[in-house]
Order: C-alpha cells, then structure tokens, then sequence
C-alpha cells in the first residue's frame, strides 16, 4: 500500500445527495475523480479542486425513473475516450453516459427487477446482476447472454482481469464462477448473502457478507483465508491497487482498512449504514453512507482536511445517536450480555479453524499427516509420472501421462493447473514425447458380437477415412453398417474438402482459403445398401407393433434412392410419412432410420416438409430427443449430422435460426462424451450457425456461438473437431469489430494459441494463426 505508513484521517466530506449513497467508483476522467449514485435518483461526477483537498461536483446525471443502486466505469475506447459511466437502478434499467452530458447515451433494458452490481471488463463488455437472480453481459448497446443459476439475487459481479472468466456473488451464499456463459465452479462458505467481490489478481479476489466476514479466496476454488472484524453485515470491500490490502464498510457504521491480512484502522461514521466505498489511485479510500454523505479520507497530511473540519467531524460522530438496545453489536442485544461480575467465572478455550487448504496426492506422495482431519485420496493409475523442475530454488512438480494422452494437450493442461508460463509449451510437451520414447496407445478397439446380427457391434460414427474393411454382415454379406462409415457409393460433388475428409488435404502457404466460410458443411458420405440391410435386420426384431410392413422397406428403400441422386425420381408425400413413422422406433434400434433422415433432409423437397411451418417444431423436439447426454452416442451422432444437413435448404435455415438458442444449448450437453465423431458433428452444427450469422447482424447468436466455441473447445481433443471450431469462430469474427472484441472478453485468443504449435494437420496450425491475426 502507498502512503507514508501514518493512520487516515478525514480529507473531505461532500453534500449533494439528497439520499443514501449507494455506489461508488473510481473514474478514469477526470483525473483523481470518482462517480457516486443515490437513492435520490442521480448519479454525481466529482473532480478534484484546485486546492488538493475537497471535490466539486463536475456532473449531475438524471435518467432513472428510481433508485440508482450500482456505478461503474466502463474504460475508454477510440469511440469514447474518456470511458463511459455505467449506472444500474430500482427501475430494471442500466443508463449509459458519457461525462459530458446529463442524459443518458442509451439505456440497457433487459432485467426484470432491480439492477444492484455493474462491473466493466476489457473490449467493451459490462456485467450487471440483479434482484431476478441472473447476470447480464453486454457489448456496446446489446445483451450478449445471460448467466442463469443462482436461486436468488445477484448482489455482486466482477470481471476477471484475464481468461475471460466472471464473478458473480449473491443471497443464496454462493459465488459462482463463469467461463463463455456457462458456470465454471461454485464458491460455498459464507453463512449469509454474499454482498460484494473484489479483485485482488488474475488468480485470488475477495468477498464480504451478511455473515459479517470477508473471504479470500483463489479462482481454484480454495479459500484460503476468513477475515473477521465487523460486527454486522458487511456492504462493500475494496483493494488497494497492486497489493493484497483492502478496505471494507458496513453496517457497524465503520469503514475498515486491513493490511497485511490484520485490521490496522476503524474509522466510525455518523451513519447508520456505511453502503459502498472505493479506494483512489493515491490510496484515498472514499465511501458513501445512509445520511447522504460522501466522506474521503486520506494518510496525506497535504490532503488532511483542517482542524476545524475534523472538529466538525468528531462533533457530528459524538452526536450520532446509536440504537441503545444494539448498538454496534450488531444482533446482539446489550440486555442479554453478562455483566462484569462474570468476568471471573471459569471459562473455556475455544479453536476456530478459519481456513485450510485440500490437496490431492498421487500414491507416492503420501507423507502428508493432518492430526484430528479426515483425508481423502484421490488415486489414479498413470503410465508415467514426471517430476519438472522448474528452476533449481523453486518446487518441483509432478506431471502424470498415459500413452493414450495428446503430449501437447498434457502439456498445456500441466502449465494451466501450475500457473506455468506458457512459454513452457513446446518444452514440456518434447520432454513427454522424448521420455515415452514415442510409445502409441494401446489398442483398444475390441470387438463385441451385436445382439441383433451376431457380427461385430455396432461403432458408431466410425473413422470415414479408415480402410479397414468392415466385418461380414451375415445377412446383407456386404460390411456390416456402421454409421458414418467410408463407402464411396454416393460422392459428393465437389471433390477434395478439407471438412468431408474426401482425399488428401493441400493447405495453402500464405492464404486464408478457411473463413469466412459461406457454405453450410454437410455430411453426405454413406452406403444404401448397408442402411436398408441393418434397418431389415432391426426390424425383424422389432415389436409387433412397431413393425414396419415389406411395402414400408420398399418405400423407404426408394426415397433413399431419390434422395441419393441414384433415381431420378422425387421423394413423395407417402415416402416421407413412412420415414416418419420409422424415426419414432425406439431409441435402441432407431439408428438406421436417423441415417436416413440425415441424407434425405438434403433434399429441398424432404426438407420443406420436415422444416416447413406445419411439423416443424415436432420435427425439432424428436431430434433434441436424442441429444440427451445420456443417450446412444450413435443417435447423438446422427441427430447433429441430421441437423447440420438441414441448412442445406432455405426451409431448414429458417427454422434451425429460429429455434437456435434451444437448438444448441441442448447441443451443447454432449460434449462431455468422448465419442470424437459426435464432437466433430457438434464442431460442425457450430460452425454452420456461425455461416448463417456471418451473414446478418445478430450479435446475439454470435454470442452464443462464441460462447459455445470456447466451451467445447475446453474439451474437444480430436484436431478436425478443432479445426472446425476455428473455422467457426474465424467466420463469426470476419467483418465484425463487436464480435472480436466480445471474443477477446470470453479469453478464446488464450485458448486457441496451443494450436499454433500442432503440426499436423497443417490446416490447424494455418487457421488458428488466421484466426489469432484477426483478434
């Protein structure tokens, strides 16, 4: 902490507000200035005066139909150079101004109760919460997506400085961290509503409570230490710039300054309630207060307000008058204390474990022993288990590795969990390579017999470039079926690509030929034969009445025809009523009739039907259906390639754009499998939402593609799902300044840069670096 090492005294008190304050914050212009907000409806721009003492209001801003409950700053940009000030009230509105004007710029309307916590973050991108339990992340006038799961409101939200990860603290005691939208961990351990967050790095922050502590906790999820000093619920907490100290007011009518975790000074108030404070860049701290004033308080004695002032000050505090039942004893009723007669009563010793830190050991490391705790173990077999030693005087740390892991992967997730530079990357990662001495996996590919052909199982979404020949099919006496397979009976027009898997890949050497894609990729590549031969083994084993009849196969057999470009007929009518009928079998068997589906809603005709007004919501639901996390990976597969395949025609765009948010937020739970086919179809259903949005102006749906693409990413391990996730994201950012500086917020330039360093398939490499180029 800055200063010259004496206790704060009062700089200045400042008459304006006509009601509680309720927010503070530091401004970026003017310089030494700050913003305040009140319940009487304005918020207030201070700047420094001449003198180097006091404050002048510089700005009076009006634009809430309510109380104003939160301010924030958003920093400046080449639009706005001197930031925009962010304020967020009782009327469910966030005003937006610039500091030289008294209205706002625009309005942010979305929430449906009291906005109660703003903070900023890099590119643009504000974070509100608020009493109807969500947060909010906007770019420039739009709501980008809404973080839903806490059970009650949103009292405070913070925007890590890197990662692109949020904070977000609330009345149900927990805070919750979150990575592109979706909830990364969850904080447990106040006692009460949680009230506010501070940052102290990109790894720890702070948090304070009804529960009257504050807790510092790491992004890992430990906390590693509890802070206890008030005596009531605890309102705001504030960091000193570049170090861990922090300040903190609350209900005790007392501000705290705690240093090198110790509460060094309180300062009491003569008011009640003590709302919000903010430490300046010359460590002035500021704070806001039930009796409308603001007080800021100094270690400057060139600063130090004039004896009269603190006269005035200590007088004003005498006279407060003080509830005699609680006092600043918070729920403690003085009546109810013993009296000092007690004072020689034999007592007893009390131990208050105020924090500690887990740790899970690998087998060898077993030498940790913690008297009176329970310790679990978490044990895991590994094929090696390195020691890196990072340098000679710092600690050495283990890296486990199976054979069947990606080197690279390893590596990165290695330096990640440390808080390793990543300059590391290609180091560790041929330390692993060379120690292993190029080991491959061990195959695991063993077969089981198929309870209804007797050959080998069913795989689904097989390799579409193996050329392993399948098993015998006993009653086709072709391969047996396997969904996804090679076959080149029916090729796609246009020849080698690099997202069909159809030949060799050429990458270009200097060229971007990878994004901004403009064509849906589909999944064309099947076998008839072998389709309709598992679907008439399947149905012979079906129940009675779900049977489909002979004169059910035929048609289904030539509406495969027409659909396939092998008859020149066209599908009719009764031919896709049929294939209804067979994508309703259950989910056990239905398989060969999703295959189906997926080549035929290629054809406008088919796909008009099934996307068209009448059915299409049916349609949608059924195909959601099979995207449940805990179904067969093989319908997972089909259902998303039947999806990716619908935005081949007009009809299927529209109604895939329409039901978008359902669509792939129900996508996106299979993620979790570790089936790399279905990771590709759902890379790729993702990167043809993010063809269809390229070419409009919804920075909504980017948002959640963006959102999408960094979360899969974090999971994903097969280099063509990746690349086509890349692909994505490169076409959603082309031509789009607001979705690369959202892009830059969600941290995905962080994520993607370990794919520079892949070196086949080049493609990878060549689009990540396009991709890295534009952000």
């Amino acid at each position: 902490m800055a200063g010259d090492g004496g206790a704060y005294r009062l700089r200045c008190s400042l008459l304006g507000h006509e009601q509680d304050v309720r927010g503070i914050t530091q401004g970026f212009f003017p310089e030494g200035g700050f913003v305040s907000v009140s319940r009487d409806r304005t918020a207030r721009l201070w700047t420094p005066d001449g003198l180097n003492r006091g404050f002048t209001e510089m700005h009076c801003m009006r634009g809430h139909s309510n109380f104003v409950s939160c301010v924030c700053i958003i920093p400046p940009s080449d639009l706005y150079p001197r930031g925009l000030i962010a304020t967020g009230g009782n009327d469910h509105n966030i005003c937006i101004f610039t500091v030289d004007n008294t209205a706002p710029l625009y309005v942010l309307k979305g929430h449906k109760n009291t906005v109660c916590s703003l903070s900023s973050g890099k590119f643009g991108t504000l974070l509100s919460g608020s009493w109807d339990t969500t947060a909010k992340v906007w770019l420039n006038d739009r709501c980008m997506m809404t973080l839903q799961g806490h059970t009650a409101a949103v009292w405070a939200v913070k925007i890590l400085p890197e990662h692109g990860l949020m904070l977000t603290g609330s009345a149900d005691k927990t805070i919750k961290l979150w990575k592109a939208g979706r909830c990364e961990r969850t904080f447990t351990g106040h006692e009460d509503c949680v009230r506010g967050l501070a940052i102290l790095s990109e790894m720890e922050f702070l948090s304070c409570s009804n529960d009257a502590s504050v807790r510092r906790w790491r992004i890992s999820g430990e906390c590693l230490h509890v802070y206890y000093g008030h005596t009531n619920y605890i309102y705001s907490v504030s960091a000193f710039p570049h170090c861990n100290d922090f300040v903190t007011t609350g209900e005790d009518r007392s501000l705290r300054i705690w240093k090198q975790g110790e509460c060094t000074q309180t300062i009491r108030l003569p008011a009640q309630s003590v709302w919000c404070c903010c430490v300046l860049d010359n460590d002035d701290i500021v704070v806001g207060a039930s009796d409308g004033i603001i007080r800021v308080f100094t270690k400057s004695l060139e600063r130090t307000a004039s004896a009269e002032e603190i006269q005035a000050f200590e007088n004003e505090l005498s006279q407060a008058s003080i509830d005699p039942k609680t006092g600043d004893l918070g729920d403690i009723n003085a009546d109810d204390l013993p009296g000092k007669e007690h004072l020689k009563d034999p007592g007893k010793l009390c131990t208050i474990l105020l924090s500690y830190t887990e740790k899970f050991l690998h087998s060898e490391e077993l030498s940790l022993q913690l008297p009176h705790l329970f310790l679990f173990l978490f044990i895991q077999e590994y094929d090696y288990v390195f020691t890196i030693d990072v340098n000679e005087s710092g600690p050495s740390y283990k890296l486990p590795y199976n054979i069947s892991d990606d080197p690279w992967l390893t590596a990165y997730n290695f330096l990640q969990k440390n808080d390793l530079n990543p300059m590391f990357l290609d180091q560790v990662a041929k330390f692993i390579i060379d120690n292993t001495k190029g080991q491959a996996p061990l195959n695991t590919n063993t077969e089981f017999s198929d309870p209804f052909t007797g050959a080998g199982r069913y795989v689904p979404g097989s390799s579409s470039l193996s050329d392993t020949a399948p098993a015998a099919d006993p009653f086709t006496g072709a391969g047996r079926y396997v969904p996804g397979s090679a076959s080149n009976v029916v090729t796609p027009v246009g020849g080698h690509d690099p997202y069909t898997g159809m030949g060799a890949y050429q990458s270009a050497k200097a060229e971007n030929i990878y994004f901004p894609k403009k064509d849906a990729v589909t999944f064309d590549q099947a076998n008839p034969t072998q389709i309709l031969g598992k679907l008439k083994e399947l149905n012979s084993n079906a129940a009675e009445e779900q049977k489909l009849t002979e004169d059910d196969l035929i048609i289904l057999e030539k509406l495969l025809s027409a659909t396939c470009n092998t008859s020149a007929e066209m599908p009719t009518a009764q031919q896709i009523q049929t294939l209804w009928k067979a994508i309703n079998w259950p989910e056990d068997i239905v398989f060969p009739a999703l295959d189906i589906l997926r080549l035929s809603v290629r054809h406008p005709i088919v796909n008009e039907n099934f996307c068209g007004e009448e059915a299409h919501m049916e349609f949608i639901h059924l195909l959601l259906k099979f995207l449940n996390p805990q179904g067969k990976p093989a319908n997972q597969l089909l259902a998303l390639r039947a999806l990716c395949n619908c935005f081949v025609s007009q009809a299927g765009q529209k109604l895939l754009m329409e039901q978008r948010d359902e669509i792939m937020t129900q996508a996106i739970e299979v993620k979790s499998g570790n089936n790399k086919n279905v990771h590709i179809a759902l890379a790729t259903l993702t990167l043809n939402y993010a063809v269809c949005l390229h070419k409009v102006n919804n920075i909504e749906g980017k948002a959640q593609c963006l959102s999408v693409i960094s979360t899969v990413m974090e999971v994903v391990k097969d280099l063509e799902a990746v690349f086509r996730l890349l692909v994505a994201l490169g076409t959603l950012i082309s031509d789009d300044k607001n979705a690369v500086q959202l892009a830059k917020s969600l941290g995905v330039d962080s994520q993607i840069k370990k794919y520079v360093s892949v070196s086949e398939p080049a493609k990878v490499k060549e689009c990540c670096r396009f991709v890295l180029n534009l952000l």
